[in-house]
């Protein structure tokens, strides 16, 4: 990701990372949360650069107009002058949804990319962090500040907005558990049924008559209740006021490594080893306490060039360096995954940086991430089955499509994240060892129709057995909402009979659905996949 310079580095996380809240307010000067939020219609200079600032380049986002608040007063502002006029809203922070729930019919799209503090809130004993805050700016501040982090995911452009409402996971999360579970409070911009918006703060607090309202933000994804206007960070049961106590600390440092391999040296029979081999060592290793808790091993294969072209394919791991022993057990890894996987090569030597060095590294940023695409996700509570491994090896080598952006991508997942009961919390798979992404990408406007319907074919293939989406059974585990899949509520894709809810909620959508009854009962804040109001 391109940064800032070295000097302009450590003077801004000097400054910012260090912020304290005194009594929980922003940090936003009175004059602005007094004043409107700028407006940008159509026609204002700034209005296509807004227009463009998403990740997904197969959706354009075009509102009569932008509201970019800078405080919560100002987002209340901006939802009651929009629902007096009768104007759909919709709400962004980053900008990397994979639907287009943002811009779909959107006349009034509010721009959280503002607000974007990261700070300690001393009154409620917390850390408070702002939907605009990139998880890059968010892993800084938190541990140049005070040394502590929260385990996020890896995309650093990423705001929190989304990700942790939709319960973020990352490179941490085995060890640490899901974002969700560190979730205090949430300050949400809620519109009544007279029409009236207003600003709610909800507590995991038990005797909190809210609660249910923070509860629907710990997995629910966003824009189903209202606009989320900052977060508060804690773990569960931390006392005192010291905040370098109140959120885990990160490793000191980080072992990593990689392997990889080219296609023209992998057969069908290594392909199969190398998925067995990487599944059945995660359900080997993905329990809670494991010695192999910190470790986090993306393996991300592109699709197989046509002909003699180059293409390759390769895995990552990392660990936390401190562990006792740490490269034996980063190379028994390797090598109990490429056991029979003949032609594996070194790609990313063994080696050990500071643990902020290493995030940097590893992030990936908005540019990275740039592009037309389509994805599709899944959880695993096993391995993939022999059939599923041939249907990928099969889509993944085919000469059918002419466009080779196409990847699977297997990650880590599991360990302290199973320790929380299912209903806790929104995000109710509490047993799953893995997380699988299926995407495609092109950059011909024209092609899309053709890298559609091969991605669906795929994944309908992959899920053959079970309607063509990831029903939970005993290997599957429904799916992740902050990778969403419209297919889901398509009969023509979803043949299965259980409803695209169940996939990602399970038995949490009902509570759900009361939790949207009482909190947006005029349905203000939807989109195609957001939490419906009970019939």
């Amino acid at each position: 990701m391109s940064g800032p310079t070295r000097r302009g580095f450590l003077a801004g996380t000097a400054a910012l990372g260090g912020t304290a809240l005194i009594g929980g307010e922003a940090a936003a000067t009175e004059a602005e949360a007094v004043r409107e939020s700028p407006v940008v219609p159509v026609g204002d200079a700034r209005y296509e650069d807004l227009v463009l600032r998403r990740t997904n380049e197969r959706f354009f986002p075009r509102p009569e107009y932008f509201r970019l608040p800078t405080s919560t007063e100002q987002v209340v502002r901006a939802v009651n002058d929009a629902v007096r006029a009768g104007k759909r809203i919709t709400v962004r922070s980053g900008g990397h949804c994979y639907e287009n729930f943002v811009g779909d019919m959107a006349e009034v799209i509010i721009d959280m990319s503002a607000m974007r503090q990261v700070a300690f809130d001393e009154r409620r004993g917390a850390f408070v962090i702002e939907p605009g805050a990139s998880l890059w700016e968010v892993y800084q501040r938190l541990y140049l500040g005070w040394g502590v982090t929260i385990p996020g995911g890896q995309c650093g452009g990423v705001a929190a907005g989304g990700h942790i409402q939709g319960g973020g996971y990352g490179p941490l999360s085995r060890q640490l558990g899901s974002v969700v579970d560190y979730l205090y409070a949430v300050e949400i911009v809620v519109v009544d049924r007279g029409g009236r918006a207003r600003a709610v703060v909800a507590t995991r607090e038990p005797g909190d008559p809210n609660r249910d309202l923070w509860w629907a933000h710990t997995g629910a994804g966003g824009g189903s209740f209202g606009i989320v206007t900052r977060y508060w960070m804690r773990t569960p049961g931390a006392t005192g006021s010291d905040p370098a106590q109140l959120l885990p600390k990160p490793p000191a440092a980080t072992l990593s490594a990689g392997v990889g391999w080219d296609w023209r040296d992998v057969t069908k029979e290594s392909f199969f080893a190398l998925l067995r081999n990487y599944g059945e060592w995660h359900e080997r290793n993905s329990a809670p306490g494991s010695r192999y808790a910190s470790l986090f091993s993306p393996l991300l294969i592109t699709r197989r060039m046509k002909g003699d072209e180059p293409g390759g394919f390769g895995m990552v791991v990392s660990m936390d360096a401190t562990v006792p022993d740490a490269e034996g057990l980063l190379r028994a890894y390797i090598a109990d995954v490429t056991k029979g996987v003949a032609g594996t090569k070194e790609i990313l030597p063994l080696t050990r940086r500071p643990w902020l060095a290493a995030v940097k590294l590893g992030s990936l940023s908005q540019t990275d991430e740039s592009g037309m695409y389509k994805g599709k996700a899944a959880y695993l509570r096993k391995r993939f089955t022999d059939a599923q491994i041939a249907t990928a090896y099969e889509y993944l080598t085919s000469t059918d499509h002419d466009n080779e952006s196409a990847l699977l991508w297997l990650l880590s997942y599991g360990g302290k994240v199973n320790t929380v009961s299912p209903d806790a919390t929104v995000l109710p798979q509490r047993d799953s060892i893995m997380k699988v992404i299926y995407t495609v990408s092109w950059t011909d406007p024209k092609a899309e129709n053709a890298n559609l319907d091969w991605i669906r074919r795929w994944y309908s293939a992959m899920y053959k057995e079970t309607g063509g989406v990831p029903v939970p059974n005993g290997v599957n585990d429904g799916s992740y909402i902050n990778y969403p899949d419209s297919d889901t509520l398509d009969p023509k894709w979803n043949t299965s009979g259980v409803a695209w809810h169940a996939l990602y909620y399970k038995d949490n959508y009902r509570r759900l659905q009361q939790v949207k009854a009482r909190w947006d009962p005029r349905d203000v804040f939807h989109h195609v996949m957001s939490v419906k109001l009970p019939r």
